[in-house]
């Protein structure tokens, strides 16, 4: 596609300003002139060739345009007789240069904004930009505007007319009409009217669309007033901003596509998402909020960066009031819809707008973002997550997973409510829950080789943290052998309970016999294990029985304190009463002398209790221990029995998730 440019004209009206110059080299703002802005905009729109139809100082104009260093391919077409004839006449000369291709034509004293220009290469139609709120012109172009598309241009028509501006995409088809046309009207000697004198007598066979700029600006300079409104305009124009919001770690080239497109509204402001934000949102990021805001920091044309705390734009968005926000339009549908319809009502409280670009959908964006996900999942980057998350968000939640299918339901279940995202932060490898998944009681009959495999079925799945039920560790020999192995595996935490002999579930409490290990025994352990392992980010965690086994408060506190001098990253306080009492007393006073040290509890019983409300008494991690498990049993029973009951499928359908739905959870690669 070129670019017409018509810049033949005497420019009378403007006076001393033309005196030795052409109109279009007057200067707009300070580092402006009308043609200056132009081109620098049209080359930024990836227009590369440009003619340009002289008058009266071509010599300075060429000169001038050279001087700019845009990179633009300019070829300059004098006309002769441009003191006696209009611009139908510069086109005429200059016909020689459009063969069978669209081109954008333009009045060489036209100033607009980059929305107009934007919206008019983006049309897909033939087009001329018009206004729906600007008064009809007395002296000035109209387009009388007939079952959609422009009948007849002209300073004479009123009815059914809309003010205009000599701004057009042409195809080329409805082009090479006009142009023919044109043609016409110079060669029979029509040399001193408007080139559109010669559209009116093709209109109806050169389609050309109105394109409704509203209150953009788009105005011609005819005379010093007309110069001084659009430069007070262009000023407001360059006071602008603009809001875009990224979460990416991974910049690729069509980040730095829409970037750029933003950054040719106004200044641009770059929210950067959070740790938090991002790890609740889609995938735990591989850079921190430090280093993804200093990336942004020095991408060109970025004015300032800033923090978003949430997904909810509302908050920067009201105290930053941009004129734009700028997005992809991949979020009009699907899970981000409630924050786009949020953005959308924020804005309208002060008159912003949103700007939407067709979002990137490249296979090598995906690819890399698969990349992404895959390190996530390596052992290395794996195993230090859950250290992180709690240190980022405090308080941390985790939900049983038993096979590949259970870690990917807790992968990816997601819930947005009042613009925050909600995901599990890990996941729980419950032994109750995988011994019943293969049948087998909960008594470590599974052994750990057997308990290996679940977690390799989960983690080549998956990218989240695991916390693995240890047991009571079994002997301290064998407890260090087992640390290596989760350490080298990925795993971020393994949870060890401090009683010996047969292990028997804790819900069963006084009920069935169970020994609690001494405290030197247990510390001995604990010591054991982190000896064994390599690295700082593994954790192993302390759970105990006493409140279980009802040996009272002043026993768990003192085995809390005596574990975490032994070494143990993390305290586990367990309960089966429906009360949470005992559990917020063991907190209350175990912080009265550790503040720091994370605190986990598992609220089967005590499942009243709000994520929010453990957080602010001092819990860390939240474990939802066999919810999984206990959901599941019971839906495939009832379908198991609705089957032999009524001899056929039919009656459970309603039980069952489509095989479709189930699928789409399963990674491909």
């Amino acid at each position: 596609m070129k670019a017409l440019i018509l810049n033949s004209g005497l420019g009378h009206r403007m006076g001393v300003l033309t005196s030795e110059q052409p109109k279009c080299m007057t200067e707009v703002s300070a580092r402006e002139t009308i043609v200056s802005r132009q081109l620098r905009l049209l080359a930024e729109a990836g227009i590369s060739e440009v003619v340009m139809t002289t008058g009266y100082y071509d010599d300075v104009l060429a000169n001038y345009c050279d001087s700019l260093d845009l990179p633009l391919q300019i070829a300059f077409v004098k006309n002769p007789l441009y003191a006696d004839t209009n611009y139908i006449y510069s086109i005429y000369c200059a016909r020689e240069y459009f063969k069978d291709e669209d081109i954008i034509l333009m009045h060489g004293d036209l100033v607009f904004e980059l929305g107009v220009l934007d919206g008019v290469l983006g049309s897909r139609t033939s087009c001329m930009t018009v206004s729906s709120v600007v008064e009809l012109p007395e002296k000035d172009f109209k387009a009388v505007v007939q079952d959609g598309r422009i009948s007849r241009i002209g300073i004479e028509y009123f009815e059914q007319a809309l003010a205009a501006q000599p701004l057009y995409k042409l195809n080329k088809d409805d082009w090479k009409i006009w142009l023919d046309a044109i043609c016409e009207f110079c060669e029979s000697g029509w040399r001193d009217c408007y080139a559109e004198n010669a559209f009116n007598e093709v209109s109806d066979r050169c389609y050309i669309a109105p394109f409704d700029v509203k209150e953009a600006l788009c105005a011609e300079i005819d005379t010093p007033e007309d110069l001084t409104q659009v430069s007070v305009r262009l000023r407001e124009i360059e006071s602008r901003t603009v809001y875009m919001c990224f979460s990416t770690d991974v910049i690729h080239s069509g980040h730095i596509a829409i970037i750029k497109k933003a950054e040719r509204l106004g200044k641009l402001i770059i929210g950067v998402l959070s740790d938090e934000a991002v790890a609740s949102y889609k995938r735990f990021p591989l850079l921190s909020f430090e280093e993804r805001r200093t990336v942004m920091k020095n991408i060109s044309g970025v004015y300032r960066v800033v923090e978003q705390k949430t997904l909810s734009y509302a908050d920067n968005l009201r105290e930053l009031r941009p004129d734009f926000v700028v997005h992809g339009d991949d979020w009009r549908t699907g899970f981000q819809q409630p924050i786009r319809d949020e953005v959308i009502r924020v804005l309208a409280e002060y008159g912003g707008r949103l700007v939407e670009f067709p979002y990137a959908k490249d296979e090598k964006y995906r690819e890399l973002e698969r990349q992404s996900r895959q390190q996530l999942a390596m052992p290395d980057y794996r195993r230090g997550r859950l250290k992180k998350l709690i240190e980022m968000k405090g308080c941390v939640n985790a939900i049983e997973a038993h096979s590949g299918i259970t870690g990917l339901i807790a992968e990816k279940t997601t819930v947005l409510r009042e613009g925050k995202t909600y995901q599990f932060d890990a996941m729980w490898l419950s032994s109750l829950c995988d011994s019943t998944a293969k049948g087998k009681p909960d008594i470590e009959l599974v052994d750990m080789t057997s308990r290996f495999r679940t977690v390799d079925d989960i983690m080549e799945v998956t990218t989240k943290p695991i916390i693995f039920d240890g047991d009571t560790g079994g002997l301290a020999e064998h407890f260090v052998y087992t640390v290596r192995s989760l350490e080298r595996m990925g795993v971020s935490m393994v949870i060890i309970e401090d009683k010996v002999g047969l292990k028997r579930n804790s819900l069963f409490g006084t009920e069935a016999e169970q020994t609690q290990d001494t405290i030197e025994g247990f510390c001995a352990k604990i010591a054991a294990g982190k000896k064994a392992q390599k690295t700082k980010d593994f954790m192993i965690c302390a759970r105990i029985e006493s409140l279980i086994l009802e040996q009272g408060m002043e026993d768990a506190l003192a085995r809390a304190f005596a574990y975490t001098e032994a070494g143990a990253d993390a305290i586990m306080i367990h309960s089966r009463k429906a009360d949470p009492s005992e559990i917020f007393k063991f907190v209350s006073l175990f912080r009265e002398q550790d503040s720091h040290t994370p605190l986990v509890v598992v609220p089967t019983s005590y499942n009243t209790v709000t994520e929010e409300e453990f957080k602010m008494c001092g819990v860390n991690v939240i474990i939802y221990a066999n919810q999984l498990t206990r959901s599941g049993f019971p839906a495939m029973q009832k379908a198991a029995q609705s089957i032999l009951e009524n001899h056929r499928g039919k009656e459970c359908e309603e039980l069952c998730m489509p095989i479709k739905d189930i699928i789409t959870l399963i990674p491909e690669e």
